[in-house]
């Protein structure tokens, strides 16, 4: 394929909603750790690629290698807004499920509903936080794409190691056996230890919070317990500290179990 042609297939892939736009090494690396499958990948530094790959991705360096082709720097450099500082760029398949198959997955492992996330950086993030924790799936609301090349950015590429889907209506998650719970400041203050696996998570906006609307169809609400006079927290921040404080309670409970 000519080098010019790649700008305008890269352009098209980030419209694409079976396409995945991964910029830089990093959300390379995770796209491949968890079986994406890549149809380009471009490296505008074939050398430092390779050192990246067996410094911080071994397990994948060959896989990654034996993908990249090489492209010029001025041509790698419009193949994005804002070129990655690392020396890759791909496209993927997007791994795609229906709602309630996300929901179906990881029964023993929270699955979180984002309501109309805002900023795509913080949707990743999010997305990140989730992949760390054991999450069954990300699933959102809203006019943005969960999948859109700046949460992937934001999430390092890690949409591969979980399910991550946008939701028209809440219907997949009212009908499933999931317990649906609202985080909201209003809510019983979270303790960790009686926070059931089986449940979704609902996060709300900052601006915001979760909507009249979910609140009316959640079988209850928790809330964050912080100090005083601090209003909220950062949206990746709260989802954080739900999920770690729910994957450190278990590990407490294994190992209270030996």
């Amino acid at each position: 394929m000519p080098e010019g042609s790649l700008i305008p297939r890269f352009g098209r892939a980030r419209r694409d909603p079976a396409l995945a736009v991964l910029e830089g090494f990093h959300p390379v690396k995770h796209a491949l750790r968890f079986g994406a499958r890549i149809e380009l990948l471009l490296t505008p530094d074939a050398r430092e690629l390779a050192r990246l790959a067996r410094m911080l991705a071994p397990d994948v360096a060959q896989q990654m290698l034996a993908l990249a082709r090489p492209v010029s720097r001025e041509v790698f450099e419009q193949l994005a807004p804002l070129a990655p500082n690392t020396p890759a760029m791909a496209l993927a398949r997007r791994a795609l499920l229906l709602p309630t198959e996300a929901l179906a997955r990881a029964p023993d492992s929270p699955a979180l509903l984002l309501e109309d996330p805002r900023d795509l950086g913080n949707l990743g993030a999010c997305v990140r936080v989730a992949a760390a924790a054991g999450a069954a799936c990300v699933l959102s609301t809203g006019t943005h794409d969960p999948w859109h090349p700046d949460a992937l950015r934001g999430a390092a590429g890690l949409h591969f190691a979980l399910a991550v889907c946008r939701l028209a209506d809440l219907e997949p998650v009212t009908s499933s056996s999931r317990t649906l719970l609202a985080v909201d400041p209003e809510g019983e203050p979270l303790d960790p230890e009686r926070l059931e696996a089986h449940v979704v998570l609902a996060f709300g906006s900052e601006r915001y919070g979760v909507s009249e609307e979910l609140t009316a169809k959640a079988a209850g609400r928790i809330s964050i317990p912080m100090r005083p006079g601090v209003s909220s927290l950062n949206l990746a921040t709260s989802v954080a500290a739900v999920l770690f404080a729910w994957r450190l309670s278990r590990r407490s409970a294994r190992r209270g179990g030996e």
